[in-house]
């Protein structure tokens, strides 16, 4: 396997390279992880089945269209393929460190300049990706309501009916969401889609954002995201806010948002969301229904 994926990284860098040091490194739920060197390059390599591909794929579009901005920094992707019985992708390798308040404050500017610099009209991307590994649908949408209702929260709704768990009437669920955001029509911007403290790190004190799964939408969904499992220091929030702050209502629409990232959590990772889940969608009705 080693060979195969050492001879494609070769293609791509236009240079030999063999791997003379592999070394595991862990934090992933999903692959495997590898710091892969020569003793003059050194390369980030994750691993998993052949069936993969289309994942690793599917990053390296993100990765390339969050690159192509020039506003966050993102490993740069070298390489994606596959072996007798893996795929894999090659991303660069950067050693993660600390990370103090004006870092944060940093990051926090430059997303919101990633946002504000690649807004278009309709919702949605040119492919299906993947949030983790369940796929996540991104047809064109004019509506933003519809698009979040039906192919964020209505999927992950379908997804969880089929393995016997339910929340109620799909239809009507999406029906209170689409209530909810009624009104609600956002620039549609390029996301990060997945933007959780595991998803980041700093690189010499700059942040640097990975394992995308981006889409054109409300970029309120990435801000309220951050705050889902563990909110990000405060500086992070007032550098976004100091660029483009935030539209009135934000923090009413966030606990829709982040009802999609526990509905996914349910089907990633089993039962230990769904009373998160219940709780969260049980205030999105009576809100809707409130008002």
């Amino acid at each position: 396997m080693w060979p195969a994926i050492a001879s494609q990284i070769s293609d791509a860098i236009n240079a030999e390279f063999h791997v003379s040091e592999r070394s595991p490194l862990g934090g992933g739920e999903i692959n495997q992880a590898y710091r892969v060197s020569d003793g003059q390059h050194i390369f980030f390599v994750k691993l998993n089945d052949r069936a993969a591909l289309d994942m690793f794929r599917a990053e390296w579009t993100a990765l390339e269209h969050l690159l192509n901005t020039q506003t966050l920094r993102v490993p740069r992707p070298v390489c994606c393929g596959t072996t007798v019985n893996s795929s894999f992708i090659v991303l660069e390798y950067l050693r993660l460190g600390q990370a103090q308040d004006q870092d944060w404050h940093m990051l926090g500017r430059q997303l919101a300049h990633l946002h504000q610099g690649s807004t278009q009209s309709m919702y949605g991307w040119d492919e299906d990706n993947f949030i983790g590994t369940t796929v996540q649908p991104n047809a064109w949408h004019k509506k933003w309501a519809t698009f979040f209702a039906e192919q964020r929260v209505g999927w992950q709704l379908q997804l969880l009916e089929e393995q016997g768990i339910r929340f109620g009437d799909i239809e009507e669920i999406t029906g209170a969401i689409k209530n909810r955001l009624a009104g609600h029509q956002p620039e549609a911007c390029l996301l990060h889609g997945d933007l959780w403290r595991g998803n980041l790190g700093f690189y010499q004190r700059q942040g640097v954002i990975f394992d995308p799964a981006s889409y054109f939408g409300d970029r309120e969904a990435d801000i309220a995201m951050t705050e889902l499992f563990g909110q990000f220091p405060q500086a992070f929030y007032q550098g976004y806010d100091a660029v483009w702050p935030r539209d009135d209502g934000y923090w009413q629409r966030r606990e829709i948002y982040n009802l999609y990232h526990l509905l996914n959590h349910i089907n990633l990772f089993g039962e230990a969301y769904i009373k998160q889940a219940k709780l969260s969608l049980s205030n999105i009705i009576a809100s809707q229904e409130i008002s």
